[in-house]
């Protein structure tokens, strides 16, 4: 949880400090917007491949080793001099969240007992969860009054402390079994397997097209200052960690695809609420639903691919990664591309859209998939 709780401020530092960074580094906000497209897209294609090349490391030591890679990148994107030569250390440095989200939760699936993973790999997903309610608010605040190069060293800190948890706690000696390469063909073919899949990246996409440029129109559309802008996001961390502590608590209950489904569901009624946010007030009240199922809805996708072929889910969290990564880079590029072409105006119909999408492509699934169908993919 501590090793996610430093990824996921990794991953949302860009959004956090967007307002200095593309001050200080005189670019527009679309093209900012770029970082987070450009990573998105990074994670997305080095989950699944990283897993490939991985599967035998012992996990202790594979984690420990992502959370060190990330630490050291961030550093050096601190120290990084303009735009150019930021672009790709940051996109090298988030090879480490591509390595340690989906082994993580492969590592999780093989030392709860069967009865409680739903509820085990919720749990590790709360580490997301605290950095929307710490990272995201603490981001933006140091962002705008010391600068975003010390926001990206506060992620160098938190990966270093992560990475020694996880060294001290982790037993030594933990393997996955490898996955053949006609495991990661049934992975990759099995027609609702992969249709879960698309529903993380179809979700992703809905959620990035705006929440990337959530600090920008807090200061520009809102009017807010930077305390303000603070407090919007730690009141909707405080909502998406509140929303996973519930699903870890009635996952195993309710069944890990319902919950995923009312998660996103919970998204798109924020965003359809979207036209009442003219005043801080109204936007506190408007993404409370949003914030609910935010991060919740990502955690019931991973317990539903481990429910649903337990002998693949080290290959099927790495492609769950991977599509809620790519989902991150088509939705913060689309987003950048709407607001570079028409502002903020049509931002959050693009996002339900995706979300609409994703949540018809989900119910279809549940229907689909009863136990029995699945069966033989579990082994």
């Amino acid at each position: 949880m501590a090793g996610n709780f430093a990824i996921g401020c990794g991953v949302m530092v860009t959004a956090g400090s967007l307002n200095d960074l593309v001050r200080s580094l005189q670019v527009s906000v679309a093209v900012g917007g770029q970082l987070i497209s450009v990573a998105a897209a990074v994670m997305a294609l080095g989950a699944p491949l990283l897993a490939a090349l991985v599967g035998r490391a012992d996990r202790r030591l594979l984690l420990t080793a992502a959370l060190l890679w990330y630490a050291a990148g961030h550093l050096i994107a601190a120290l990084m001099p303009n735009f150019s030569a930021l672009l790709p250390v940051r996109a090298l440095s988030v090879l480490g969240a591509a390595v340690f989200t989906p082994q993580a939760a492969a590592a999780i699936n093989l030392l709860a007992p069967p009865a409680e993973r739903g509820r085990a790999i919720t749990f590790i997903f709360l580490g997301w969860s605290l950095s929307s309610v710490l990272g995201m608010p603490l981001h933006s605040y140091i962002g705008e009054a010391f600068g975003w190069r010390w926001a990206f060293g506060l992620v160098a800190v938190l990966s270093l402390a992560a990475a020694a948890g996880v060294w001290r706690t982790l037993p030594r000696g933990l393997h996955s079994a490898p996955l053949s390469w006609a495991s990661w063909r049934t992975a990759l073919t099995h027609p609702l397997l992969i249709g879960v899949v698309a529903v993380t990246a179809l979700s992703a996409a809905g959620q990035f097209s705006l929440f990337s440029y959530f600090a920008p129109y807090y200061r520009q559309v809102l009017q807010a200052d930077a305390l303000s802008v603070s407090l919007l996001f730690m009141w909707f961390g405080a909502f998406g960690l509140l929303g996973n502590v519930v699903l870890s608590r009635v996952v195993d209950r309710f069944g890990a695809a319902r919950c995923a489904t009312w998660m996103m569901a919970c998204m798109a009624l924020s965003l359809l609420l979207w036209p009442l946010a003219v005043s801080l007030p109204a936007m506190a009240v408007v993404i409370v639903p949003w914030a609910l199922g935010c991060f919740s809805s990502n955690s019931a996708q991973q317990a539903r691919l481990g429910a649903a072929a337990p002998g693949l889910a080290p290959a099927l969290m790495a492609l769950n990664t991977s599509a809620m990564y790519l989902g991150q880079a088509v939705g913060a590029g689309g987003g950048g591309a709407l607001l570079a072409h028409s502002g903020f105006a049509w931002l959050h119909w693009a996002a339900l859209g995706w979300l609409l999408l994703a949540i018809a492509l989900s119910t279809w699934l549940m229907r689909q998939m009863a136990p029995a169908h699945l069966a033989r993919t579990a082994t």
